[in-house]
This record gives C-alpha cells, structure tokens and sequence, in this order.
C-alpha cells in the first residue's frame, strides 16, 4: 500500500522529468551497484550533450557540472571507491533518495541527483520554484538522454510543488534517505515530516566560508589567474553558496601590497562579467553599516563603485557572520598568528577553508580540536563538488554494506 497518497491531490506535483506512475511506484525499482555501469553510460551521454551544447556552455556551472560526470571524472571516482572497498562484503544503493534542493545556487540538484544514482539509488527531487534557466537546460537534457535509456527512468523523477506538508509527508514516507540542502529554517520545517523507521536525513545546513591568504605566496602567484580563480567561488554564485568565502584573511608582512593588488586585479576582472542590482548595492551599505556599529574600529574600505565591498576588521568572534551579506560583500582581517581566527574556524557552521599559502599551517591549527571546517582546497576549488561534502562520505551515506561471511 502507498501511504499517504490520498492526502493530496497529484495535480500540485509538476514534473520536470517522469510522472505520477513512476512516483507511486518508485519503491519497487531494483537497488543497483555503486557506480552501475548503465548509470556510468547515462552519465557520460549527459556529459557529452552538456559541453557541447552552445546554450550550455553560456553557463559556467552546467560546464563544471558536464565536467564531474564526464568519462574520466566518474573513472576516476569509481576507482577511489573500489580502493576503499572492504572485503566479504557486497555493497548496495540504500532504495529512494529524496533531494530537497536549495533555492539559491542552480545547478545543486544535478550534482546531488548524481550522487544519488552513482551510489545505486531511486531518486525524488523536489527542485525550488525560482526559473533559474540553467535548471531547464539541465533538466531538458536529461529527458533528451534518458530516451536512450529508457530502463533508467523511474530512478530520475525531478518535480517542483508549493511549500505542502502533506506532500513532504508522502514523498518523506517513500524514502531511504532524505537529503536536505537549505537554510535551517527549510531543514525544520522538512523535518516535520517523518521518516520511516530505517531512514535517515542528511543535512546541509546554513554554513559559511573562509579565504586563508598569505602575502608572500600570493605575490609569486599569477595574479589575473588568482582573480579569476577567486571569482569563480564567489560571484558566480553571488556568494550564495555555503562554500563562497565571505572573510579574506591574510597573513605575513606584505600584506598592504597584497592587498592592494589582489583587489584591484580582482575589480578588473568582474567589471566585464558581473552586473550589480541597485538593490544589492543598499544591501551591501547597510550591512557594512552594522557590522561597523557592532565592531569598534572597523573600516569601511570603499573603492571606485559598489563592485567590491570591503569592511576591514580590527576583531573576529563568533557573532562576525551574522552580518554577513553576498553580492561582493567581503570582510577582512590581518593576523600574525592563525590561532588569531580560531574563533571562526571552531564553529560547526565553517564549511570551507580556501586557501593560498602553507596548508600544513592550516592543518595543524585544525588537528588541536577544530569543531568546524570540513574542506580545506587551494583558492579556485571552494565550490568544487566533490562525493566528499560538509564531512559526509556520500558514498558511504547513500549505500549499504552487506556482510558475506
């Protein structure tokens, strides 16, 4: 028996990519193997149209994410998996995955629908109500290949509704696992919902990042590269992802020509690609604003328009992201000492450090009982998907060992 199916009415489902009859019978799909050989095929056809599709390459996170599950990518994915593989064991996808995606960075519920089905699942996507056109292209493209793979349809069901309790109810009673990426607000009111009694959630909560640079290091670095690397993590999702740094700290003796360069070459590069909203302007003004009401000595660092907004701080502490804003929105602090930033490192809500410099100074610094940070990747790589996120092992979360003895 289905349960809950006589709560709502299936007409509020709108789906992008299969039906009411996949849906209502989605838990008799047959588990698969990680790393399927037909899932592999799929995923390098998928890969295939992406990148080569012009209206696909005018977006650079539907060319990353062509890119994750190109042929190589997933070779390489499959054969860290295997190596890790325990013997006398047979490994399994855990049944239905239900994905709740966010709302603000588009492409997510690709990347997580992947994880989904390289780990041998059935899965529900519930994708957010904002027209990003990224999510049509990606989504057209899937139903484009998956006529070639006809078997594979009822593990991608891909569907929007409006905020429903009864829904989250019944899609929540079909699931193994129920991935949740959005604000804590979303994470609670998604927990309303129960989960049958073998399932479980995996969360991905509020976060906030952090740029590590030092002086010295970036001086002998490319610095138009460095600018295009460090655009790529943040204002190309406007710093709406949890891994988009939102303090730079530096560190060493040059940091004043460091710092001159590293923004100005930074302020060239996203003139030519970044358009402001004036909305986003007042944003930024009035967090600044705040955040100099609430830090005494902190300066607001303003350059030749609204592209770049920089409060240098004189302090950090735990309450510093509160304040935070997206947009080009960039706290700043000078240390002599890591152990100055411990205070925002050792927060369960620090996701990502980036960095340029010595990671071993990092590494030390986390190794003495360091309760946030879950990544530490060079600068260019904070927003880099990996099977690896916020701690969790997706291939272990979404797959079940069995014992053979």
């Amino acid at each position: 028996m289905i349960p809950m199916q006589q709560h709502f009415d299936f007409c509020k489902l709108s789906f992008l990519c299969g039906s009411e009859d996949y849906l209502k019978n989605c838990g008799s799909c047959d588990v698969k193997a990680p790393f399927d050989n037909d899932i592999l095929a799929f995923l390098e056809e998928l890969s295939k149209l992406l990148i080569s599709s012009p209206e696909a390459k005018r977006f650079s996170d539907i060319v990353s994410f062509g890119f994750f599950i190109r042929k190589a990518s997933l070779k390489q994915l499959k054969s860290q998996w295997e190596s890790r593989l325990p013997k006398d064991c047979l490994v399994l996808g855990r049944g239905t995955v239900f994905h709740i995606a966010p709302s603000n960075v588009a492409v997510n519920f690709a990347y997580s629908l992947a994880a989904g089905l390289l780990t041998g699942n059935a899965n529900i996507v519930r994708l957010s109500g904002k027209e990003f056109p990224q999510v049509k292209i990606i989504t057209e493209s899937i139903n484009k290949v998956l006529e070639h793979f006809p078997d594979l349809k009822p593990y991608i069901l891909l569907l929007r509704y409006e905020a429903n309790r009864d829904i989250n109810d019944y899609l929540s009673s079909l699931c193994s696992i129920r991935i949740i990426w959005g604000g804590d607000h979303t994470i609670d009111e998604i927990r309303k919902s129960p989960l049958p009694a073998q399932s479980h959630d995996l969360t991905f909560a509020d976060r906030y990042s952090v740029a590590i640079i030092s002086a010295e290091d970036y001086l002998q670095k490319d610095k138009d590269k460095t600018a295009e690397d460090f655009f790529n993590d943040t204002y190309l999702f406007d710093q709406n992802a949890c891994s988009s740094p939102r303090i730079v700290i530096w560190t060493g003796k040059e940091t004043d020509s460091a710092r001159e360069i590293f923004w100005s070459k930074l302020h060239d590069f996203i003139k030519k690609r970044y358009k402001l909203q004036a909305v986003q302007a007042v944003n930024k003004l009035t967090s600044s604003c705040l955040t100099a009401v609430s830090y005494e000595g902190t300066k607001i660092i303003r350059g030749e328009d609204n592209l770049i907004t920089r409060v240098e701080l004189k302090k950090t502490d735990h309450n510093l992201m509160q304040f935070k804003d997206n947009s080009g929105f960039f706290f700043e602090y000078r240390c002599t000492d890591l152990e100055e930033v411990r205070v925002l490192l050792n927060n369960r809500k620090c996701q990502t450090v980036g960095y340029i410099g010595n990671r071993d100074q990092l590494v030390r610094l986390l190794s003495k009982g360091i309760r946030g940070v879950d990544r530490v990747v060079p600068i260019g790589q904070t927003s880099v998907f990996s099977l690896i996120w916020d701690g969790y092992k997706l291939t272990d979360e979404l797959t079940r060992t069995v014992t053979v003895l």
